[in-house]
């Protein structure tokens, strides 16, 4: 008996070193990937889901749009999660300024997306000194009540 257990100790220390072994060489083959890089691009949505107020004055009118930023590096993803608070605060400050007629026209809609594209980089530029990565910003939903 005393045989059975310890040629099963011997197993079981191979075992253990086999496994260490390969969880060793886990973090060194995600460490090189990471410094290469994968290739991109990203989508990060903005979530959750842009709700509110717009157009002034009068009846009230809602907004409801789900964004995703598309950025070309993990590094500029993470720095997108990062500042996620600081990005929606400026978002909804953004939209909630829009008239009905800006919101109603694609052109509006266009110059808004633009404008919002342009906050998100004015951001990281100004916290991370990301200069370049958040490659373009989408509407993936996008509704409007009167």
């Amino acid at each position: 008996m005393n045989t059975a257990i310890a040629v099963l100790a011997k197993k079981s220390a191979s075992l253990a070193f086999v496994v260490l072994l390969l969880l060793g060489a886990q973090p060194a083959l995600a460490q090189d990937e990471e410094a290469i890089g994968p290739a991109g691009p990203f989508y990060v949505p903005l979530q959750p889901a842009f709700v509110l107020n717009y157009g002034g004055q009068g009846r009230l009118k809602y907004l409801r749009a789900e964004i995703s930023v598309r950025v070309d590096s993990i590094h500029v993803a993470n720095s997108v999660r990062h500042h996620l608070p600081y990005i929606r605060n400026n978002l909804v400050m953004l939209f909630s300024r829009q008239t009905e007629e800006e919101i109603n026209s694609l052109d509006g809609r266009e110059t808004m997306r633009k404008k919002a594209l342009e906050e998100v980089r004015r951001i990281l530029l100004k916290e991370d000194k990301t200069k370049k990565g958040v490659e373009d910003l989408f509407f993936t939903n996008f509704v409007v009540q009167k």
